[in-house]
């Protein structure tokens, strides 16, 4: 499944990704939910029936059509990649050999590089933070779940969420929260891991997720709007989960350290640009009590 709004290169790019797969038995779907010009007539272009593209009559959103494509999606396994994003061709294959392996798995997180809106591989200060401070040492494949993985998700969200296999009931079970935006991604796992599913973790780079300025998240996080629902989302998992008998789980919520690092790494920006209510707002995600 493919929720696209945006650019439509890049979508271009990533559908012809999917394309060029060297495992051959996949569905791909496209979700449109804008209006960019041409978008139809080049998906009418394209003679593999393997490619299926629809537009919605009118936009839902990201998070009401993310809810579409998890409603839509028909085969026992999807992925919800992103419109910007690449699969390298080996994608499909890794996946089609953890799930020999591993049968009934709900979440496999395969391994990922970075890319930049130019497609050149990059290393981030927000990656190598997710890589060497929050994910866990993995040298080979790994199951993890229960409140060891949500634990460990919560002191630094480490997955990238394009990327992941999903085992589609389960997902359709869950699906994502109406009143998330940005952090839904993480919502959508944890209660995932609350229902006794599990995550395969494989070392190898087989996808290409892009980090540019323009996103929903970049966009939220100077404006305070990320921070505020991020907030609100950790104090109140942090309450469920020890309720739920997962108190480390919950410490970890309690505490959202890295999206506390995140807001202050943000602040020289918004000093920079002389935005004061987001300076104030970061400031006080960052050093503020947890309060929803």
């Amino acid at each position: 499944m493919l929720p696209f709004y945006g650019d439509v290169a890049l979508m271009q790019a990533a559908v012809r990704s999917v394309m060029a797969q060297t495992h051959q038995d996949w569905r791909l779907t496209v979700v449109d939910d804008g209006q960019e010009p041409g978008v139809p007539e080049w998906f009418a272009s394209i003679s593999d029936p393997r490619v299926r593209y629809r537009r919605n009559p009118h936009n839902l959103g990201i998070t009401k059509n993310y809810q579409q494509c998890v409603r839509l999606a028909e085969h026992p396994y999807m992925i919800m990649m992103g419109s910007d994003d690449i699969m390298l061709p080996n994608y499909l294959a890794c996946l089609d050999d953890i799930l020999r392996e591993y049968p009934g798995v709900a979440m496999i997180q395969p391994g990922v590089e970075v890319i930049d809106s130019s497609g050149k591989v990059v290393w981030t200060l927000a990656d190598a933070v997710k890589k060497f401070l929050y994910q866990p040492r993995i040298t080979s494949r790994r199951v993890m779940g229960g409140e060891e993985l949500a634990a460990s998700l919560l002191r630094g969200c480490w997955f990238y969420f394009p990327s992941i296999c999903w085992r589609t009931d389960a997902i359709q079970k869950v699906n994502f929260r109406d009143d998330l935006h940005v952090i839904q991604d993480l919502a959508l796992v944890i209660d995932l891991l609350k229902l006794g599913e599990q995550m395969v973790v494989d070392p190898v780079v087989c996808f290409q997720y892009r980090r540019h300025a323009v996103s929903a998240s970049s966009a939220g996080a100077l404006s305070g709007s990320r921070f505020d629902e991020a907030r609100r989302f950790f104090v109140e998992t942090a309450d469920d989960l020890e309720a739920f008998g997962w108190p480390r789980a919950a410490r970890a919520a309690r505490r959202y350290l890295s999206s506390r690092l995140h807001a202050g790494t943000l602040l020289p920006a918004a000093i920079r640009a002389g935005n004061r209510s987001a300076i104030a707002g970061l400031l006080r995600h960052a050093f503020g009590p947890a309060r929803p």
